[in-house]
């Protein structure tokens, strides 16, 4: 099965001595592909019974399903969250009102490629790339020239 656990690399002390350890940025989440029988046979499964939460919606028959994620929203994601920047920061997905500011594509520098929406956090203009209903994350600083309005 193909998974995703956003990570980023931290210094730690450990027993006086200073090293760079790899740690996930959103403890507990994993994203993985699968069909929705599957994903469903995780939460049941031995070992895993009792220690996977899947993330679901009641579709149009009232029926309990496994969230899905298109391709663009993870690819976007993962570009984001892969490129090894500091200073991005990660909510949960309501905590963010999106539709505010402009919808861009980065141009240049480590999140060419990348689409998202424009929003000030903490005084400075950030990209904010989001999964629909489960999380976000906002960029570092990006500056005017590495964006295009879509």
């Amino acid at each position: 099965v193909e998974s995703y656990i956003p990570c980023e690399m931290v210094t730690v002390e450990v027993r006086g001595i200073w090293k760079q350890v790899r740690r996930t940025v959103i403890p507990s989440l994993m994203f993985f592909r699968s069909t929705e029988e599957y994903a469903k046979e995780l939460q049941t499964s031995p070992p895993l019974r009792g220690r996977v939460m899947l993330y679901t919606y009641v579709n149009e028959k009232w029926k309990k399903v496994p969230f899905p994620i298109s391709e663009y929203e993870m690819d976007m994601f993962r570009l984001v969250t892969s490129s090894g920047a500091a200073g991005l920061d990660y909510f949960g997905d309501d905590s963010i009102v999106y539709g505010i500011g402009d919808r861009v594509r980065v141009t240049g520098g480590v999140f060419k490629g990348a689409e998202g929406y424009i929003k000030r956090i903490k005084g400075k203009r950030r990209l904010i790339v989001s999964i629909t209903g489960i999380c976000a994350v906002a960029t570092s600083f990006i500056p005017n020239c590495f964006l295009q309005k879509i």
